[in-house]
């Protein structure tokens, strides 16, 4: 198949790719859909409650990218080092002053300036050049902030929004691996905004807030948030196997929502253009009665609904994190008035969590308003992304029209993420913030979900920011995917064409983008017969496109 290439040097689930890329061009019309629900609590009680997170974590077996972090692994199995890398967390032995995964130093000043703190230090402190930052890991800076916001400030400030009180939501004990939703991310991601003098001036702080019972309950079940507030008199449990709490998880998921609850009804108030939500825990995996991937409560969805209750008619919410935004599909998923998108790494059903088939396109009133870019395998970067915004993305949300859009932007399909796995740069989500902020003119709030990497997510969310503050990053260069790219947009181009007026035209050239790409491979390695076109293309009106694509005449 057109794959075969790609798979050789790519993460690629062969039987899912050319599975896909079988059907697309050979233009099967016909798309099965499936049944992409999440499961769901019945709410009968704690008991019940409890019970249904005792399996939470099974994806851990499947999926390789998140084995590192197990909170199962018994201390007297484990080799101990001296080290764990501030960036990426990798375990490093006593003699080694570079990470070996990652490059970054012993010493990284990384949590103090973010992704603009040097990596080529020296080997050792006594060859540090003087007035040379060498904090080390074990110093933690407090958070840089910007002014608070005051009635006299202009309307076009960008606002944040953050507590210290945020970084209380850690590991209650040492692990022999850190878990990889640790408070350094937002450290980082504060340090990387001060050392670009985005603080200085232009932008401002929303002072924070605990949301309320009632906030929270506009998404979640009574009983889920009982679950989570209940946490508070414990020094250390979790929800599943993956996702951690202590005595402080509570006040930090209550702080998280509150900022993002405040920020939307600041920009549907006019009083500031837009934001960034640097919040944590993250929440869009949180579903309407469940915890789940490192997530408490849904921010992302409890900014949509104060949208609504401000006065918005229609909400977009776009969805970039790597892992499928499970919990705010659910929770949205028979709406109308809220449009769900989704771009994730998905390798049919493999990567967690497992949802968000292009097949999954809501239910009742909602069938349509769910959209889901289903990437086949790993490796997809800036031009996957860039293709998908303009091919599907963009046409459907403006035929939605909504009156303010929301990004969970998640930093872990960025490049040198060690979950994620794919290869998107800082230029490419400043590329599609900058697509989003023409389409909405300028009405964003962004609200952090996941990204592991420290210096991947403090440089990714520093171009978010620029372009939040007015600050163009340029045209991008190439929109040419991957095959893997094209294979997952054109097939959710075909299934949303069911409710939404995608150009035949596109439809067309993708089709017969994905057949030339067979040819040239093919052509390459030269082992098989080269697959040829439809052979009534060869008359009448599409001979010219035969003749082109598929080079009968013998020369191009």
């Amino acid at each position: 198949m057109v794959v075969e290439t790609w798979q050789s040097t790519h993460e690629c689930d062969p039987d899912v790719i050319g599975q896909i890329a079988q059907d697309i061009v050979g233009g099967t019309e016909d798309v099965v859909m499936e049944d992409g629900s999440a499961p769901k609590a019945d709410g009968n009680g704690l008991e019940n409650l409890k019970s249904m997170y005792e399996h939470e974590g099974d994806w851990d077996s499947e999926e390789e990218d998140d084995k590192d972090w197990n909170p199962d692994v018994d201390d007297e199995d484990v080799v101990l080092v001296e080290w764990f890398c501030t960036n990426c967390t990798d375990s490093n032995a006593d003699d080694v002053f570079h990470c070996e995964q990652c490059g970054e130093h012993k010493h990284s000043g990384i949590l103090k300036n973010g992704f603009l703190a040097p990596m080529d230090l020296p080997e050792s402190e006594s060859e540090l050049e003087p007035g040379t930052d060498c904090s080390g890991p074990e110093s933690k800076p407090p958070l840089a902030s910007p002014p608070f916001w005051s009635s006299e400030m202009h309307p076009v400030s960008t606002a944040v929004g953050f507590d210290e009180r945020m970084l209380l939501h850690s590991e209650a004990a040492e692990k022999p691996h850190p878990h990889p939703e640790r408070a350094d991310r937002l450290r980082a991601i504060i340090g990387g905004f001060h050392a670009a003098g985005l603080f200085s001036g232009r932008c401002c702080r929303i002072p924070s807030r605990e949301a309320t019972r009632e906030e929270m309950e506009w998404v979640h079940s009574h009983l889920h948030v009982s679950a989570v507030e209940a946490t508070s008199s414990q020094e250390a449990s979790s929800f599943g196997r993956d996702t951690y709490v202590n005595s402080h998880s509570a006040l930090a998921a209550r702080l998280a929502s509150g900022a993002c609850v405040d920020i939307m009804k600041a920009i549907i108030k006019g009083q500031v253009l837009n934001g960034f939500a640097l919040v944590r825990p993250p929440g869009h995996h949180a579903m309407t009665a469940r915890a789940m991937g490192f997530c408490l409560h849904n921010n992302a969805a409890l900014a949509a609904k104060a949208a609504l209750i401000s006065g918005a008619k229609k909400v977009m919410i776009l969805d970039w994190d790597v892992h499928h935004g499970n919990g705010t599909q659910e929770i949205f998923e028979s709406d109308p008035s809220v449009l769900y998108v989704s771009l994730h790494r998905h390798q049919g059903g493999l990567f967690y969590p497992g949802t968000g088939a292009a097949t999954e396109v809501g239910v009742g009133d909602g069938e349509g308003f769910s959209v889901n870019i289903p990437w086949p395998c790993g490796g997809i970067g800036d031009e996957d992304y860039l293709f998908a915004f303009q091919n599907v993305i963009l046409p459907i949300a403006e035929q939605f029209a909504p009156d303010v859009t929301i990004i969970s932007a998640g930093f872990d399909a960025a490049k040198g993420d060690p979950l994620g796995g794919c290869q998107v740069t800082p230029l490419g989500y400043a590329y599609m913030t900058q697509m989003l902020y023409s389409l909405m003119k300028g009405k964003i709030l962004a609200v952090l979900e996941g990204g592991y990497n420290l210096r991947s997510i403090s440089a990714s969310s520093t171009a978010v920011m620029k372009v939040l503050m007015g600050e163009s990053p340029g045209v991008p260069q190439s929109l040419e995917p991957t095959i893997p790219g094209l294979i997952a947009v054109l097939q959710a181009c075909k299934v949303q064409s069911r409710y939404w007026r995608i150009d035949p035209m596109c439809i067309l050239k993708m089709q017969l983008q994905l057949a030339s790409s067979e040819v040239k491979l093919k052509g390459k390695h030269g082992t098989r017969q080269m697959r040829r076109g439809p052979v009534w293309w060869r008359w009448g009106r599409k001979r010219v496109v035969y003749d082109h694509c598929f080079n009968t005449s013998g020369t191009r």
